[in-house]
């Protein structure tokens, strides 16, 4: 679970504890729980895992090859649980650390955020990105809540996607990521609302991501309107903390 991953728009995925607890609509099909039960193991219960010496690995692959990898983080969690509170400031002390990776840290839990950045946060550090999952317009307040934390790139993840964003203001949001749901029990999307979302992006100034239309399997589509729209954000320069 914390190595090289079939996500499309990240390159790694490290996950410095697991389990989590379904708080909005977008988390009824979430595949944590389902694979968590798999294993044996309550997806309920967050618990920390045997991955932290991982970041450093990857550290020293990537500064040796002189290049930057994207590292997901919490993709069988949340970063901002509050039954992680214990670990967190030691998962920040090892972000530091890795100035090769660019960790991209999504969550629910926007109202969590700005108490829970180290003290040394400032203007943000700059190998994090910080996101926010956005599935329905009732829950564009989140963005209200990422848009005027300082970070190097700000984004939202609008997957899956269950209704249109008509109220999402994307002022201050560097990337957005558009997907329908996938696997068992999935939801249909309909891609007139990625649409109407790409041609926000557009207008904002917004990188725009399309991961996938809503299938029984992940990536089964990746085309929107017969193309692939995949961009990327460009980091804001933040300084070097101390």
């Amino acid at each position: 679970m914390s190595d090289k991953t079939i996500i499309a728009w990240t390159t790694r995925t490290w996950n410095p504890w697991r389990g989590c607890t379904k708080i909005s609509a977008g988390c009824k099909n979430c595949y944590m729980f389902t694979a968590q039960e798999r294993y044996g193991r309550n997806p309920k219960e967050v618990v920390r895992t045997k991955t932290w010496g991982d970041p450093l690995k990857w550290q020293r692959l990537a500064a040796a090859a002189g290049e930057t990898e994207m590292v997901f983080t919490c993709s069988w969690s949340d970063w901002f649980h509050a039954d992680a509170d214990e670990w967190r400031d030691e998962a920040w002390a090892l972000v530091r650390r890795c100035p090769n990776l660019q960790f991209q840290i999504l969550t629910k839990r926007s109202d969590r955020i700005e108490a829970h950045l180290p003290a040394d946060w400032g203007e943000g550090y700059p190998n994090v990105w910080l996101g926010v999952s956005i599935e329905s317009d009732e829950y564009t307040f989140r963005a209200d809540e990422l848009r005027d934390i300082p970070a190097a790139v700000r984004f939202i993840s609008a997957e899956p996607l269950l209704n249109p964003l008509t109220s999402l203001n994307l002022t201050n949001i560097d990337w957005l990521i558009v997907g329908g749901e996938s696997g068992p029990g999935w939801r249909p999307m309909d891609h007139a609302w990625a649409i109407e979302l790409q041609e926000k992006c557009s207008a904002s100034g917004t990188a725009f991501f399309f991961k996938q239309s809503a299938a029984p399997r992940t990536e089964m589509g990746i085309e929107l309107n017969g193309k692939i729209a995949r961009e990327f954000p460009i980091p804001r320069v933040v300084p070097q903390v101390a």
